[in-house]
């Protein structure tokens, strides 16, 4: 008698088939995340504070007492960083996108930016 495959096993086609399938649904998420978290921002003179996003959402709080750029908002996520769709951020100082951009030193920053000027840059914390 011939041995054949057994009738559970996958053939190295299909394989490969669900492996093209499945791997771009595993590295959709992890692009998504580069950009969430807190993150220690400065304009490199005065205004500095803290960016948190999460999902659609983001929150600034300035170390300057009573800066009107401190607050809340929403935003959507792309694949080299965030657009600001309201808020305090895009209301008072005109931030409209955060860029990630690689740092001399092989991080990642983002890059918070007004239609003509970049704004503030970004580490994570």
């Amino acid at each position: 008698m011939k041995a054949g495959a057994a009738p559970a096993t996958v053939g190295a086609m299909h394989r490969i088939a669900l492996l093209g399938f499945i791997a771009p649904l595993l590295v959709a998420p992890a692009a998504a995340q580069q950009f969430q978290g807190n993150w220690v921002c400065s304009d490199g003179a005065e205004r500095s504070g803290l960016l948190t996003i999460y999902g659609g959402s983001y929150g600034f709080a300035s170390k300057l007492f009573g800066d009107t750029a401190s607050g809340t908002g929403g935003l959507t996520g792309y694949s080299d960083g965030v657009a600001f769709e309201d808020g305090a951020l895009k209301a008072v100082l005109g931030v409209e996108v955060g860029r990630l951009v690689t740092a001399d030193t092989g991080g990642i920053l983002m890059r918070l930016e007004s239609s003509s000027v970049v704004l503030m840059m970004c580490a994570p914390r």
